[in-house]
């Protein structure tokens, strides 16, 4: 499957821990945790599909908490094995986001779906993807998809980078609406607001959150990692009270929709 192919090769030579652990990456990571920990309640049993290399599952599990991750990519399951201590409650399945076959209907109080979004490509997928993590969720359980959203894309590998003409003439951006055209080999689909709210219209579910992951922090990575401990919580402090304003989220590079089954 050349789909698998393009993932397996980027992700067994891309540091998705570091980033998350960097200080710019740390807003994205302390504020998906800051909605998480808002719907752990005692007992709760998590899924969290594709899980990489286990940032959000180990720290879930450490809490307490059963988890089940489910994640495609090997060399992330050997990563996140290696991590494991008897004293978590964590089990791990190699799988992928659209056949959750393995699990009952109504099994999770929780699930999350950090980053599958991110590499499907077609319609059928996306939906697939986000009715097996509603099916497998209970009734007013809670579930948590992740996006890469466009503009941000465009405004840094596009200007900044100054890829843009190329990316045109290439026909990965449409030259009237600047929305990012992609493809499996481009690893990542990008995503406008109304993308989103168009594929979740058929669902009967509740959207709680729409969030702004990480923001601006990605268009001033240099400032964020320059600044001291009381500058930087300030910068969360501020970044925390907008990351769902309706005027702001467009600009993010990763997005949050947080909805309750019905």
């Amino acid at each position: 499957m050349e789909e698998l192919k393009y993932l397996t090769d980027y992700y067994s030579n891309y540091d998705e821990e570091g980033r998350l652990t960097s200080k710019y990456g740390q807003v994205e990571y302390l504020t998906t945790m800051k909605y998480i920990e808002k719907f752990l309640k005692k007992g709760a049993r998590v899924l969290e599909v594709g899980a990489g290399t286990g940032r959000y599952s180990l720290d879930i599990a450490e809490k307490g908490f059963q988890v089940d991750a489910v994640e495609l990519i090997q060399h992330n399951i050997d990563i996140l094995k290696s991590k494991i201590t008897e004293s978590f409650n964590i089990d791990i399945r190699q799988g992928n986001a659209i056949d959750l076959s393995c699990y009952e209907d109504e099994t999770f109080d929780i699930t999350l779906v950090l980053g599958p979004l991110y590499h499907l490509f077609n319609e059928k997928d996306k939906k697939q993807a986000i009715s097996e993590a509603t099916r497998v969720t209970k009734k007013g359980g809670i579930v948590f998809v992740s996006y890469c959203m466009n503009d941000a894309t465009i405004l840094n590998w596009g200007f900044q980078k100054g890829n843009i003409l190329e990316g045109i003439q290439n026909g990965i951006v449409d030259n009237k609406t600047f929305k990012c055209l992609s493809n499996p080999s481009l690893l990542f689909e990008m995503y406008r607001k109304e993308d989103i709210d168009k594929l979740m219209a058929e669902y009967d579910v509740e959207r709680l959150h729409f969030v702004a992951t990480d923001l601006f922090t990605n268009h001033m990575r240099d400032t964020i990692c320059g600044m001291d401990e009381k500058m930087f919580e300030a910068y969360l402090q501020y970044h925390f009270s907008v990351c769902e304003r309706e005027d702001l989220v467009g600009i993010t590079h990763h997005s949050l929709d947080v909805f309750r089954k019905n």
